[in-house]
């Protein structure tokens, strides 16, 4: 731990130090996760995703569906995105509100999105940036939650890790473990 001088909370480890790849490598839109990754990642339902993509709330960046037999890849910041309205919606704000403070997220980078703290009164979503945002927001005596999006990126990151990804750019499959190798021998011999 490290002396901070501001009286704020030190770092105890880096990203790279826990294992957790740069910001850079994550948000790409090269690499795509088909809906039932994402679903399995941010811990929602197909059904959930299908009427969020199809109402505009967090619609695939990578590449959309454009008919029947055509598959949705979303991309690192959509999934993180997910897991953020899911964390909403399971602490009781409404889909209307979720939906405004999508929209202001909606053009954030994974780096800016690893900086922030959504709080909320159940009503009202709040973005918080700094620990003064944070304090004056509880000063108003009002009970409030939290969702340090910077947990739910690392979260998000070992968990997608795990889990297979399409690459884009014809460099096949990002995760060669034992189950993607089985998956892919199995569908090659079909």
């Amino acid at each position: 731990m490290s002396d901070q001088a501001d009286g704020s909370q030190g770092q105890l480890f880096s990203d790279a130090a826990v294992g957790v790849p740069s910001y850079d490598e994550v948000d790409t839109d090269v690499v795509g996760y088909r809906g039932p990754t994402a679903c399995a990642a941010a811990g929602i339902t197909y059904r959930q995703l299908d009427y969020w993509a199809r109402t505009g709330l967090v619609a695939p960046s990578v590449r959309t569906a454009t008919g029947s037999g055509t598959q949705r890849l979303y991309s690192f910041r959509d999934i993180l995105v997910l897991k953020v309205v899911k964390r909403l919606l399971d602490t009781g704000v409404s889909l209307q509100n979720i939906r405004k403070a999508v929209d202001h997220l909606r053009t954030r980078g994974v780096k800016d999105l690893a900086n922030i703290t959504l709080l909320s009164d159940g009503a009202t979503v709040y973005e918080c940036t700094s620990a003064e945002e944070v304090v004056d927001l509880l000063a108003g005596g009002q009970g409030v939650f939290g969702i340090a999006v910077s947990g739910a990126l690392r979260e998000l990151s070992g968990e997608l890790a795990e889990l297979p990804a399409e690459r884009l750019d014809g460099g096949g499959s990002v995760a060669d473990d034992e189950l993607s190798a089985r998956r892919r021998r199995r569908a090659a011999s079909a």
